[in-house]
């Protein structure tokens, strides 16, 4: 039987050698990336049938390259593999289409689990994360579907403080999170609602009252004016 091709992407070596060592056995080992830019070439290249990733990596986020690789028909199974204990961050990443979320502490002991559901058409989602909570969240009932907001609360918060002209760097510091995490916050949002800048998507926050409903936002409400979006050398 042909073993499945597996492609590995993380920005620690350490942690990279680990996976081969413990997926070497049973999968067939296609590449291993060590940023985001490197796992969208790899993908091109091998065209697995299973990509374990972080999230955040240098130049690319993991989910930013997923997300290439499908708009160029490349659809592989995708494991997140990540720091991140976070309810917004999984739902996000499950909405785009992920089959697993798994927490890095944990990897040795739920990875080779995880593959196995997830290549058998099964979704694989750490017991840290309640698998009630997302569901609530990834199928929201009827009855309440149509106010549900189209973005995540951690989301909403970002949109919220871009808004106020904070750079990213300002954003993720006001929020405890990473630079890099802020910024994949933002562009899952753009990629989730179709939008290609930061004018779009404050627009999106005010026709939606993401924006106006906050009450450090009412100026932006009330302002009969055109948003414009200057570069921020800061940013």
């Amino acid at each position: 039987m042909k073993r499945p091709h597996v492609l590995i992407a993380d920005d620690h070596q350490i942690l990279l050698e680990g996976l081969r060592q413990l997926l070497t056995p049973e999968y067939n080992l296609v590449g291993l990336a060590c940023d985001g830019r490197e796992l969208l070439t790899l993908g091109r290249k091998t065209r697995p049938d299973l990509i374990v990733t972080d999230i955040d990596m240098p130049g690319r986020t993991g989910p930013d390259a997923i997300a290439q690789l499908k708009r160029e028909g490349i659809t592989p199974k995708v494991i997140y593999l990540t720091m991140l204990a976070d309810m917004d961050t999984a739902v996000n990443v499950f909405r785009a289409g992920a089959s697993g979320y798994i927490l890095k502490h944990s990897a040795v002991t739920e990875l080779l689990n995880a593959i196995k559901e997830v290549l058998a058409g099964r979704v694989y989602i750490t017991p840290r994360i309640s698998k009630e909570m997302l569901g609530l969240c990834l199928h929201p009932s009827s009855q309440d579907s149509h106010t549900r907001p189209a973005i995540t609360p951690r989301q909403a918060e970002v949109l919220r403080l871009i808004a106020q002209g904070l750079t990213m760097k300002e954003v993720a510091a006001a929020l405890d999170i990473s630079k890099r995490t802020a910024e994949a916050h933002k562009y899952q949002m753009m990629e989730h609602l179709g939008l290609r800048t930061l004018a779009e998507l404050i627009q999106y926050g005010l026709r939606t009252h993401v924006l106006a409903s906050h009450p450090t936002m009412p100026h932006l409400a009330a302002s009969p004016e055109p948003i414009r979006i200057f570069a921020n050398p800061r940013a």
